[in-house]
């Protein structure tokens, strides 16, 4: 099945390009979110007529991106207290949303599909890297630090 990008998908292609994709991807994922059309006449003449405004709407949501990576990057270090036992394992696990609620805390916004977590939770006390996915250009690295509550 052949579309049209309507934005930058990652490991697929940026705005404006035709590219070949599995029918049910097409069909199922990138129509129904709006990251694509169909590559008929019709649609690559619309598309021609509203490629300025589609590449300045990009160009907003990438500048967008870069100022919460600046936001991210000049918080100091967020902190998430948990309780824990002796020898410095948490009772529990301090997942993305409890990411995401300490960073709002701080003032920044941040949602719990943009936190990136490879290994999963992390179950100890101290210092962590946690990468942050602002946008499919944009990756910013948060520092964590989890501290036993008293």
């Amino acid at each position: 099945m052949e579309v049209i990008l309507l934005e930058k998908v990652e490991n697929l292609g940026g705005l404006g390009d035709k590219v070949n994709v599995k029918p049910g991807y097409g069909r199922n994922f990138l129509i129904p979110s709006g990251k694509a059309v169909a590559a008929t006449k019709d649609n690559i003449a619309e598309f021609e007529t509203r490629r300025a405004e589609l590449e300045k709407q990009a160009s907003a949501s990438l500048a967008k991106a870069e100022s919460r990576k600046t936001q991210l990057e000049t918080l100091e270090g967020v902190s998430v207290a948990r309780k824990a036992g002796d020898e410095g394992r948490l009772f529990g696990s301090v997942g993305a949303s409890d990411i995401v609620e300490a960073v709002t805390a701080a003032g920044v916004e941040l949602s719990k599909r943009e936190v990136r977590l490879p290994d999963g939770p992390f179950h100890t006390i101290g210092e962590f890297e946690v990468q942050v996915h602002l946008h499919s250009d944009v990756d910013a690295v948060l520092k964590l630090h989890i501290v036993p509550a008293i």
